[in-house]
């Protein structure tokens, strides 16, 4: 059973895709490849040990944080993602008129108060 010429130029299309891809595979396999077999292979009891600045580690590595570090860090991702749909509105100011101006406002006025709803539970006190 023959293809049709509409499907092998349908399929043609996708070729570049394909390469790309089979390109990008190789590329993988072939680097690990060459470092896997150029590395040079001295185990030594030094180059085993856990590197940790020149010093032996003096304490296990899987302390629990606390959790205010977490709290502060989703605090800065709200914050830049606040920053970053200020950009665009500042951009398609002129377009969007005096609506866009309000609905802006309102945009900062909810960032306003979820930031001192933060302040007053003391979310943003280091310690």
């Amino acid at each position: 059973m023959d293809a049709s010429p509409a499907l092998l130029t349908y399929l043609s299309e996708y070729s570049p895709i394909m390469l790309f891809l089979l390109a990008s595979f190789a590329f993988g396999a072939g680097t690990l490849l060459v470092s896997y077999v150029a590395q040079p292979k001295y185990p030594e009891a030094e180059k085993l040990t856990t590197y940790e600045c020149g010093s032996e580690p003096i304490s296990d590595a899987r302390m629990p944080f606390p959790v205010r570090y977490y709290i502060i860090a989703m605090l800065f991702v709200v914050f830049d993602v606040e920053v970053i749909f200020l950009y665009p509105w500042a951009v398609a100011f002129h377009e969007i008129g005096i609506i866009g101006l309000m609905e802006m406002m309102i945009f900062i006025g909810l960032f306003f108060v979820a930031y001192f709803y933060a302040w007053t539970k003391g979310a943003l006190e280091w310690d």
